[in-house]
């Protein structure tokens, strides 16, 4: 979908239509989650400062989230979805892969229902989106972006090779800032340079991930879509008012935050071996630290005891802004039941 959350506060609202708009807070803590293409043009972005976004445009308008209505409107768009083929994996509210392979409506062009679904989306809806389409997600998932908004593009199957060699590695999915400036002072400015580094060397500089960029590159991802799509992580964080400096107060935060981690873990009825603790700072450098346990948890005190001795690790360098807490290598990717560590604290009088 094209600026979703956005785009559905300018349906709603047409007072707010064709004007800069952003979703989320304008005080000094708050953050973008969506700018609309009018506040694009003066370079607000998601996850932005809301004072930087203000700097930028200082016209813009911003307005909180309204998840309940975002949920409502995705539900709807993958009913379009379903009415041409059941293999759909949800990447988020606003976006999925579908395998149209074999589809429901006989037609043979991955193009052509692409404009269709589009199409019904926007009769359905009165919301726009794009599309990318080519014979693996990861070009797929690239083409999505290059006509946007309200467009698509297809990348076929003897045009891969050189549109990759021409495209900047900044726009790999999957190669955030971090790898694309590791990537450039190694010499890595698009997809012909990439091409060029052997696999040895990838991986000496880029570890697993090495291995998946030899691959992508020469158009070659296997990764099927998976309509029973499984979550990688439950997390919970939370951006401060003022900065902490005291870690006192940071351990009160982070009492909160897993008491929020563990109810998530619980409805979702998942656990995790690796406790992460993420922390970013006033500059907003951002730092994580990580443990793996030996077995499953999804208990509060557990999860605390935890993350406790990660923030204990090192010493804190600056004022904090944010603290956050994910569990990783979750029980709902093994075929072995392994014992979860649940406890229950029970108070006698």
């Amino acid at each position: 979908m094209d600026a979703f959350y956005a785009s559905v506060e300018q349906l709603d609202n047409p007072a707010l239509r064709g004007k800069p708009l952003a979703v989320g807070g304008s005080s000094e803590r708050g953050v973008v989650s969506a700018a609309s293409y009018e506040a694009r043009k003066f370079g607000v972005r998601s996850a932005m400062s809301g004072v930087l976004a203000r700097k930028n445009c200082p016209n813009l308008i911003f307005v909180p989230p309204r998840f309940k209505r975002y949920k409502e409107i995705s539900k709807q768009i993958h009913t379009v979805f379903f009415q041409y083929t059941d293999l759909v994996e949800p990447l988020s509210l606003d976006e999925a892969y579908l395998d149209v392979t074999i589809n429901k409506k006989g037609n043979p062009s991955a193009s052509l229902i692409a404009k269709e679904i589009r199409e019904k989306i926007f009769k359905k809806t009165g919301l726009r989106a794009s599309a990318g389409i080519s014979y693996n997600k990861f070009l797929a998932k690239i083409a999505s972006d290059i006509n946007k908004p309200n467009g698509q593009k297809t990348i076929r199957p003897e045009d891969a090779i050189q549109f990759l060699e021409q495209l900047d590695v900044r726009k790999f999915y999957g190669v955030g800032k971090v790898t694309a400036a590791k990537m450039y002072n190694l010499g890595i400015f698009n997809g012909k340079d990439l091409k060029a580094k052997s696999k040895e060397f990838l991986i000496t500089n880029f570890g697993k991930s090495g291995a998946h960029y030899y691959q992508i590159v020469r158009g070659i991802h296997n990764s099927k879509v998976n309509p029973n799509h499984t979550p990688k992580s439950v997390a919970a964080e939370h951006t401060f008012l003022k900065n902490l400096t005291s870690e006192v107060f940071m351990i009160e935060q982070l009492e909160l935050i897993t008491d929020e981690l563990e109810k998530r873990l619980k409805k979702s009825k998942l656990a995790g071996k690796t406790v992460t603790l993420k922390i970013k700072y006033s500059d907003f450098t951002q730092q994580t630290r990580s443990k793996t346990l030996q077995y499953y948890v999804k208990d509060k005190a557990i999860l605390l005891d935890t993350v406790k001795e990660l923030l204990y690790q090192n010493k804190i360098a600056n004022s904090v802004r944010l603290l956050g807490i994910s569990v990783t290598n979750l029980n709902n990717v093994t075929k072995k039941k392994e014992k979860v560590i649940d406890v229950q604290l029970k108070l006698e009088f």
